[in-house]
């Protein structure tokens, strides 16, 4: 076999050029008091307003959050800043081993109503007059040049990596919304794509558009892998089909171009860039993002990378 999962992750990395500011962005927001990161995201979310509208939280399933939020809620402010720096500082709590139990879209619709009962008085504000860290300061300003796209990857990591390790939980049950049923088949549309006319390839973007993930994994070997943004591959049809469900129901891919090529043994590796948007955010921000499939000989799916781009000059860069 002419390629394996590491030499895959390859395929047109040269010409490529990944958001590698989220990243390190994201790192350094780590290495914040966890003071400061609640701050931080409370400034952010505010800067964030001014151009990015933030969906309501109809965009997951609420009802696995609110026990907790009611909890919260009933609490007096010292403790609600208690649970906030528990969750930034992955303390080993009830809330904590909670919280990190469910989907990203549950811990995002959790922090949107913690920010509402923050502006509301309900839960306990950001104290009048605070300031940011110097540090805190400079992430913020950081944030502040990126990209509406990279901004809100950048605000999506912040949450997500909140909670208790689950590294350190053994086993646990994955807390996710109710996968929707997909689109009627009447109402689905088709993209179209530039340069591609790879069956699978399209078929990948219309079943994913359609939230249609029992389709959609049919198109992958049984050994295939998915590599999301910023992270190592997803290996093997059953685990690649569980990121499906937890991570991109509502998901709007709108590729643009792309361009083929052969590969050893009968493989095909094709690049695609275009822009997706989010249920969590307008319908005006898009992320540039690029697809790098290798499909075999089988037309399957072998490998498919999604890298988050570093500007949107990168859309148009396809040459070898």
């Amino acid at each position: 076999m002419p390629f394996t999962i590491d030499s895959a992750r390859n395929i047109f990395s040269s010409n490529t050029l990944t958001a590698d500011a989220v990243p390190a962005l994201t790192a350094r927001f780590n290495q914040l008091s966890a003071e400061d990161q609640l701050a931080w995201i409370w400034f952010a979310y505010l800067e964030m307003g001014k151009t990015v509208t933030v969906a309501a939280p109809g965009a997951a399933n609420m009802q696995f959050a609110e026990p907790t939020l009611d909890a919260i809620k009933a609490m007096d402010f010292q403790a609600q800043s208690q649970v906030m720096c528990d969750l930034a500082n992955h303390t080993d709590t009830e809330i904590c081993r909670t919280y990190a139990t469910w989907s990203p879209n549950i811990k995002l619709g959790f922090w949107y109503r913690l920010g509402e009962w923050m502006e509301q008085g309900i839960v306990a504000p950001i104290p009048e007059g605070y300031k940011l860290s110097a540090n805190a300061n400079a992430v913020l300003t950081t944030l502040q040049g990126l990209d509406s796209g990279q901004q809100i990857t950048v605000l999506r990591n912040t949450v997500v990596d909140m909670g208790f390790d689950t590294g350190k939980m053994g086993n646990f049950q994955r807390v996710s919304e109710p996968v929707a049923p997909p689109t009627e088949i009447a109402k689905r549309t088709e993209v179209t794509i530039e340069g591609v006319t790879n069956s699978t390839v399209l078929n990948y973007m219309n079943l994913l558009n359609a939230n249609d993930f029992d389709e959609l994994i049919k198109l992958f070997t049984e050994d295939g892998a998915l590599q999301p943004p910023f992270k190592k591959p997803i290996v093997g049809k059953d685990s690649v089909f569980k990121f499906f469900k937890e991570e991109c129901p509502n998901l709007k891919l709108a590729p643009e171009r792309g361009v083929e090529e052969p590969a050893e043994d009968g493989y095909t590796q094709i690049k695609v860039t275009g822009k997706v948007q989010t249920p969590w955010f307008g319908a005006g921000v898009g992320m540039n993002m690029s697809w790098r499939f290798l499909i075999n000989s089988e037309n399957k799916i072998f490998f498919v990378a999604i890298d988050l781009l570093a500007s949107p000059q990168e859309l148009l860069k396809l040459a070898r």
